[in-house]
């Protein structure tokens, strides 16, 4: 069974919304799009480079609206995102010219996914598939760039539908502008206060 893990920039309040530029995803009225900008360092982008290893992706539709017209330029930094397959929930599209792109409807399809033959499957951005994914119990790693800035407002990672989960984590380092690279490893459910039962 392939593994669905979760990578994720978040801020100390656990806004994941419009990390990497003002223009990404202003929806609601966000103001601060590029908020991880002040906080890169070397530290944390060779440990992004180790995380942009090959896999399989599941991508939203809007993750892939704002992806599809970039990567494709600009795979020297990221080759993997352009020969990896590029599985995209959307009810909407059914065809791009990103190669690699397979659309799928559901929340069946992303089982039946899981339970198929290839390379583990990297969530990247996609905050109303993460949700989802969290609601079905359907993530088995969480990759999270926790970073010491609260934003107040903004689309967050978890949400109230979350099913309770246990997870154990694997490894953590901190950047020197405080960004904390935590890795969590799925343990079990959580059941009457018991962890991991």
């Amino acid at each position: 069974m392939r593994k669905i893990i979760v990578l994720s920039f978040i801020s100390l309040d656990g806004v994941m919304q419009a990390p990497g530029g003002p223009k990404e995803d202003p929806s609601g009225g966000f103001k601060y799009g590029g908020w991880t900008a002040p906080f890169g360092d070397d530290v944390g982008g060779k440990l992004m480079s180790k995380q942009l290893k090959p896999a399989a992706y599941l991508l939203g539709r809007k993750t892939f609206d704002i992806w599809e017209p970039y990567w494709p330029k600009h795979g020297d930094f990221w080759p993997a995102i352009n020969s990896g397959t590029k599985y995209v929930l959307s009810n909407k599209r059914k065809k791009s010219d990103w190669k690699n792109s397979v659309f799928i409807k559901s929340v069946a399809d992303i089982k039946k996914l899981k339970k198929s033959k290839g390379p583990d499957i990297q969530v990247h951005g996609s905050g109303e598939l993460v949700r989802m994914l969290l609601k079905h119990d359907l993530v088995d790693e969480l990759w999270l760039k926790i970073h010491p800035v609260i934003l107040g407002k903004g689309k967050k990672l978890f949400n109230a539908k979350a099913a309770p989960t246990a997870f154990k984590l694997t490894e953590s380092v901190t950047t020197t502008t405080g960004v904390i690279f935590a890795n969590y490893k799925r343990a079990g459910k959580v059941n009457t206060g018991t962890v991991g039962a």
